[in-house]
């Protein structure tokens, strides 16, 4: 499993993601109470000073904490503009959470195989584990690498199952957010 420590990511992006509200499949409600603090965060503020060496990473990290707090559209913006793989991964979970399963299924075929994958595919494999009474998990625990695309079917799945399903994605759908925060806000300032 993944170790995730806002901390690591400086003062704005603690504040931000110490208090995050749960993990959302669908849409989830906007955290009301923390737009003003988004709305001012820019890539510089965010970076708490730190040189920015990739601009597209910082604004996929922007994108990722209007996600996590549950701000669709204002998220899609920032992604849509960026386009690279990582934008389009990022332009893909909003739309799975919309949710468009279709329309995330196109981006996800304009990510190809991303570089959190192999890190993504071992937590999945974990996190099936776990979740024994998920009908998801032995599907999950069967791929031989991580499928974008299986895992879009699995959350439309998710949304209309049983609860142990969505508790299963629920938790495979953080653990893709923290891998893929992480990958970006590494690589905007070149680590």
């Amino acid at each position: 499993m993944i170790e995730f420590a806002p901390s690591q990511y400086g003062p704005p992006c603690q504040a931000l993601l110490t208090d995050a509200p749960p993990m959302e499949l669908g849409p989830g409600s906007p955290t009301a109470d923390r737009r003003g603090e988004l709305e001012e965060l820019n890539a510089d503020a965010l970076f708490s000073g730190r040189p920015i060496v990739d601009r597209q990473m910082a604004a996929c990290c922007e994108s990722a904490l209007w996600l996590r707090h549950n701000f669709l559209e204002e998220s899609h913006a920032l992604s849509q503009a960026v386009p690279t793989p990582t934008g389009s991964y990022w332009h893909g979970i909003m739309h799975r959470r919309e949710p468009d399963y279709s329309n995330a299924k196109f981006w996800f075929r304009k990510v190809g195989r991303h570089p959190i994958f192999p890190a993504l595919h071992s937590s999945g494999q974990e996190i099936a584990a776990a979740h024994p009474a998920s009908s998801l998990a032995a599907t999950l625990a069967g791929q031989d690498a991580w499928d974008a695309l299986a895992f879009i079917d699995m959350c439309e799945a998710a949304a209309r199952g049983p609860s142990a399903d969505r508790q299963l994605c629920t938790a495979v759908a953080m653990a893709e957010w923290r891998l893929l925060f992480d990958h970006c806000f590494k690589a905007a300032i070149g680590e």
